[in-house]
Order: structure tokens, then sequence, then C-alpha cells
């Protein structure tokens, strides 16, 4: 009897000491997420439409690399200097339409019904590329995010500014939700961040020219060594924490901001889950959602 008591003790003592560290990561990551928002943001920042990605290298390229710095008062080169960059963080959030027409926090591993309207928000910690591709039944992954048909195909993204797919401006309000319709299956969304484009995959100029010179080819699916170097990006660790916000409806600010294109700040909620690459110098991060329709 002993035996047994003392046994069960130590199987509970082992389970709250991992409750308590995974407690810890959570908030570790979190905190890590939420503190590099900008405390404030302009409400009057131009709208999203009106600022592009830079013409040269995105701002956050690879960590740790080697460039040149420029002395502003002598116009000498220093070679040698290194910059640092924060880990690749994606928060994100599933929100599914409700009777009365509110955008509703689920849980992504629920399961869905055929009718059931649901849309992705994102939000990125660092500028970058994001991509997001498709797998219905298991089938061949599509690129559905960058898209032709929008802002010229670009996908460059800022820190914190985020982004709803589809989009709740979208003219036809058919469009503006996933909708589960048909047979029960499973879709799985890969949700891809960057810090420098993928080579392999067409955007902006190059992804509008191969959907117009082949509509029937759209979306665009990768060959195998473009999905190869997504797909081997899944290993990488990653940290993350989730936020027990479901069954909280949008709030305006973050519908606003969503649509405007203005970053968040710190007062707006977390978002339902947030994924951080544990390597600051990972140049990409990929996040795996399975969506189930019953």
């Amino acid at each position: 009897m002993k035996l047994k008591l003392i046994v069960a003790v130590s199987v509970l003592s082992i389970l709250f000491g991992v409750f308590i560290v995974s407690a810890q990561q959570d908030e570790e990551v979190r905190g890590a997420f939420l503190d590099s928002r900008p405390k404030t943001t302009n409400p009057n920042a131009p709208p999203r439409s009106n600022r592009r990605r830079p013409g040269n290298a995105n701002a956050n390229s690879s960590a740790g690399v080697k460039i040149k710095t420029t002395n502003s008062n002598t116009g000498t080169k220093t070679a040698g200097a290194k910059k640092t960059y924060a880990a690749i963080g994606l928060g994100y959030t599933l929100f599914m339409r409700e009777a009365a027409g509110r955008s509703i926090r689920v849980d992504p591993a629920r399961e869905f019904r055929t009718g059931d309207r649901i849309r992705l928000a994102l939000e990125p910690s660092v500028d970058g590329y994001l991509y997001i591709f498709d797998s219905e039944d298991g089938g061949v992954p599509k690129l559905i995010y960058p898209d032709a048909r929008l802002n010229g195909g670009d996908n460059w993204i800022e820190a914190h500014v985020p982004v709803e797919i589809p989009s709740s401006e979208e003219p036809d309000e058919r469009l503006r939700w996933f909708e589960f319709y048909g047979q029960p299956g499973g879709d799985r969304v890969y949700i891809v961040l960057t810090r420098e484009p993928l080579p392999l995959v067409p955007t902006g100029d190059a992804l509008v020219a191969f959907c117009g010179a082949k509509e029937n080819k759209c979306p665009w699916e990768p060959p195998a060594a473009a999905w190869a170097q997504i797909d081997g990006a899944r290993n990488a660790q990653v940290r993350v924490a989730k936020t027990d916000n479901f069954g909280q409806a949008q709030t305006e600010r973050e519908q606003v901001a969503t649509t405007r294109g203005i970053g968040l700040d710190q007062s707006v909620p977390a978002p339902s889950v947030i994924r951080m690459n544990a390597s600051t110098s990972a140049p990409i991060l990929v996040t795996v959602l399975d969506l189930i329709h019953k």
C-alpha cells in the first residue's frame, strides 16, 4: 500500500512539474511576442495599400550574417560587423462567423460542420514574407497566398501588422470567409513566414504573369524542390504559447487595424496561438494547421 502511494505521489509530482514548466514557457513566449509590439500605434498611419516593401533586400534577412556598415561622417565601410535578429514569431487566431455576423475566436482543433464559415488572422513578430498553402484531403498543396488578384501578388508583411485570410473587405460577402461544404474531410494549411523570399515560389509580377498565361494552373502548385525546403523547415524547434480566449469576439481595434493595415500595440488581446522559433538564426517558420470537417 505504501509503495503504491509513493508511486502515485511521484507521478503527480512529475506531472505538476511538467505543468509548471509548460506554463512558464507559455509566459516566456507570450511575453517575448507581446513585448515586441509597440507600446502605442499611430491611428493616422497610412493604409497598407500605400506602403510597399523596400526595393532592396528585406531588413530582416538572415540572422548573424556579416554586413558592411557605413560611417555617416566619412563614408568609409567597416567589414565584419554582425547584425542580430529576434526569432521569427507568428501569432494566429481563427475566427468563426456566428449567426449574428460577429467574428468569434474558436479553437482550431475543434470539428467544423457544413455551413461553418471561418477566417484566419495572422500577426508576424518580424518583417518578412508570407506564404500560405492548402492541401485538401491529403492532396497536393496549393498556394492560396499570395494571390495574383490581390496587391499584384505581393506577399511582404510588416511586424505586428495583422493580415486576414480571406479578407473581410472582399466586395462579395461570400468571399469574406472560408466555408465548409460538401463531403466531410480535412484541410491542412501550411503558413510559412520567412526573412527572405523563397527563391522557387513565384510572387509579385512573376505570379501575376504565371496566372495570366496559365490561368488553369492557378493556384500554383510547388514542385518537389520548392516543397522540400518548406517541409524540411517543419522539423525546426519551435516554442508555443496558447491563450484561452476562445468564445471572445474580435475587438473593434483589431478589426480596424486589420482592415487598414495598422500595427497592433500591447493593449490589444494576444493571438490565440503564438509560435516562435527557438533559434534566432532560423530563416523560416512553418506552422501547420489541420482543419477538420465532420
